[in-house]
């Protein structure tokens, strides 16, 4: 059943997305920045633009969506987590890179609230700044990406990891455009699409864990490898849904049970792992922050899988 969005969806929907993404966006120019070689500065320096930009625009998200958005998603751990505020402080410790802590206190005092629809302009303009800011980004990822693979550029992320990310901006945009033209939103069709999406996304991330743990670290790399492999058989049923169509409310249902218990036990994983970082009791070469960021992403799934309303 499809349904209209009305003006308060329209605020909360955005300014929700924006909580979770942005952050996201940011957080992948640090990635970037973090992987480039000396001779490279300049690229870094873009990337560290990127960071720069979309921490201003988080910060007006933040302030629009005090008291404008659902306690779920406040409450998911996607927005923010107990982990992040340490996180940004270990890896600052690691980097040098100075993080904008009191962003993320700010985060993690936001209120729940009805949103207000006299925001809709303010909020129809601002997604539209996101939008364009977010294409830059995205052509930055493509430019870094086709170098990579043309053996012109050599940085320490996977060219997979740079594709990764690319996608994860497209599908940002891709929403803000659905809401920005007030498409009608079934959500049979929408948690489909977030399976497809978020089970390739929960693949990478348990492969790139696998690869970027000490090799001595057995347990867990064949932890994450179990993990990739789960996922993966997941993906699958996304063409057998397609072949075989997707209007079985019952079959539906057995399928998001499933997807919910395997994404909470990769959220558990990634919990476990981030909390090891954060300790030193890993060795690895994963920065804490990129620990936090993937099991954001683990808790933004979880969320839509659970209380799928709320896409609504």
């Amino acid at each position: 059943m499809s349904k209209r969005i009305s003006n308060r969806d329209f605020v909360r929907l955005s300014l929700e997305l924006h909580l979770f993404f942005l952050r996201i966006m940011k957080e992948h120019s640090f990635f970037l920045a973090a992987g480039f070689l000396p001779k490279d500065e300049g690229l870094a320096l873009r990337a560290n633009n990127f960071n720069e930009q979309f921490n201003d625009l988080l910060h007006q998200a933040v302030t629009m969506a005090n008291c404008h958005v659902s306690r779920t998603v406040l409450q998911s751990g996607e927005v923010v987590t107990d982990k992040t505020l340490r996180a940004e402080q270990k890896t600052s410790e690691l980097s040098g890179v100075d993080f904008d802590t009191n962003l993320t206190r700010r985060e993690l005092q936001l209120k729940a609230g009805d949103p207000d629809p006299r925001l809709v302009c303010e909020v129809f303009d601002f997604n539209n700044r996101v939008i364009a800011k977010t294409r830059d980004l995205i052509q930055f990822k493509t430019f870094v990406l086709n170098n990579m693979l043309q053996c012109r550029l050599f940085t320490y992320n996977f060219p997979l990891l740079i594709d990764h990310i690319r996608r994860e901006a497209f599908f940002y945009i891709d929403h803000l455009q659905q809401l920005q033209r007030r498409q009608p939103m079934n959500i049979t069709r929408q948690i489909f699409d977030e399976k497809a999406f978020w089970d390739r996304i929960m693949k990478e991330h348990a492969q790139f864990i696998a690869h970027l743990l000490d090799p001595t670290e057995v347990e867990l790399i064949e932890s994450a490898e179990d993990f990739a492999d789960l996922f993966k058989e997941l993906q699958k049923q996304v063409q057998h849904l397609e072949q075989k169509g997707i209007c079985r409310s019952g079959r539906i249902q057995r399928i998001v049970n499933e997807e919910i218990d395997a994404t909470r036990s990769i959220r558990d994983f990634k919990a476990e792992a981030t909390d090891l970082l954060l300790a030193c009791q890993v060795k690895s070469l994963i920065i804490p922050l990129l620990g936090d960021h993937v099991l954001r992403e683990a808790n933004h799934f979880l969320r839509i899988l659970k209380f799928p309303l709320s896409l609504k």
